[in-house]
Parts: structure tokens; sequence; C-alpha cells
């Protein structure tokens, strides 16, 4: 049975990936807080490369919560077709800029609890936000940050919020954020749900997943 990774194999992971990944960064484009909650919001099951498609145009026409408003969520709806869940995407960003108009004088709030009050933000969302847009350290754990920090052995979970919990424990907090963009380059780069490149990879020794299936599950 493999034993429980330490904080010091931890660190020595996270450095090994800061090597390979030294420009690691949230791949959605975004200029401030709101664009980012935006597509983040429509980054669900959706690809980062597809909601960037989506939102150059989007932002160019519509910048404030104000501006969204103008459209009802049909216009919005066509706007945003091509990404996954569109209909239901759409209800919920109109529903946030209510919100953001009404209660937060069309600012985001930088506190995580009332951005998960937000219709569409769950704490995975605003992870990202409170992460990325202001500065405060967060682990999102979106597929990618479930699937290798489990394989890997950072966390030991069934579900992204215990994955959180762990990863809270084993990562010292100053990298959390880091930490995140690191699993998911990894994990869209190399560590892939179907066919990980585990012969290319530099975590080999480290891994409970390659540790346990070794050269089969190449």
């Amino acid at each position: 049975m493999t034993k429980k990774m330490t904080k010091k194999k931890a660190k020595e992971v996270l450095n090994i990936l800061l090597d390979l990944y030294p420009d690691a960064k949230a791949e959605l484009n975004f200029e401030n807080s709101f664009e980012l909650l935006i597509a983040t919001i429509l980054s669900a099951q959706t690809t980062d490369i597809q909601v960037n498609k989506v939102t150059a145009k989007l932002f160019r026409d519509f910048k404030t919560p104000e501006d969204f408003l103008k459209l009802s969520a049909e216009e919005l709806g066509e706007r945003i077709r091509t990404i996954g869940f569109y209909n239901n995407k759409s209800r919920h960003i109109l529903a946030t800029c209510i919100l953001l108009v009404e209660k937060y004088d069309s600012k985001v709030p930088e506190d995580r609890d009332e951005l998960m009050t937000l219709p569409g933000v769950g704490r995975k969302t605003a992870n990202v936000v409170v992460s990325n847009a202001f500065g405060t350290p967060a682990i999102a754990v979106d597929t990618h940050v479930f699937r290798v920090s489990n394989r890997i052995g950072l966390a030991n979970s069934k579900n992204v919020e215990d994955t959180e919990k762990d990863l809270m424990k084993i990562i010292d907090k100053n990298m959390w954020s880091k930490a995140h963009h690191l699993l998911i380059f990894h994990g869209r780069r190399m560590c892939k749900s179907r066919r990980p490149i585990c012969e290319e990879c530099p975590l080999t020794d480290y891994c409970k997943y390659f540790k346990e299936n070794g050269s089969d599950k190449r």
C-alpha cells in the first residue's frame, strides 16, 4: 500500500512542476474581475479555448453588468451558443448581473462566500475569481486538479470538496494559487484523463498512479 505523501514530498512535486511549467497561469482571457467572473461561469464543462473565442467579441461589446442587462436571456444565449449549456449560463449570467448592480454597486465582491451567492457561481468559480482577480490564496479544484492531485497522491479523496481540503493541508498557503495552475497545466498537457503520458512525466518517482499501474497504464 502506497504511503501518504509528506509535505516535503509535495513541495518537491510542485518544484518539479514549476520547472516544467514556469509560465503556468490562468488560460482564460480577462482584463478585470467582472470579465473573469463571466468567463469562469462560461467555462464550466467547456474548454478555455472555446470560452476565449466567445469572450473575445462578447467583452468588446459588453463591458459592465449594465451592458449585459441590455440583453434578453435569448439574445445573450445566441452570442454564447457555441458553449455547452449556453441557455442555463445565459440566465445565470444575467441573474448575476442583476445582483451585482442591485447589491454590489456593479462591482464583483472579493469575498468567496458572497461570490457563492451569485447564480452560477460555485466554490470552484469563486476560488478562481478570488485567486486570480484579487490575489487571495485559493485552490480551485476543477476536473484537472481533481484528477492529477489524486493520481499523484497530493490528495486522496473521492470528491472535489475533500480534495481541496487535502491540498490545503499538504501545500503551503503561499503556493495554493500557483499549485492550482501547475496541476491544471500538467493535466492538460501530460496527465491526461484517458491516456496519461507517463513515459514523459518527471513525477513517476512520486506518483501513486504510476507506482500502482506502471507501464500497463502508459
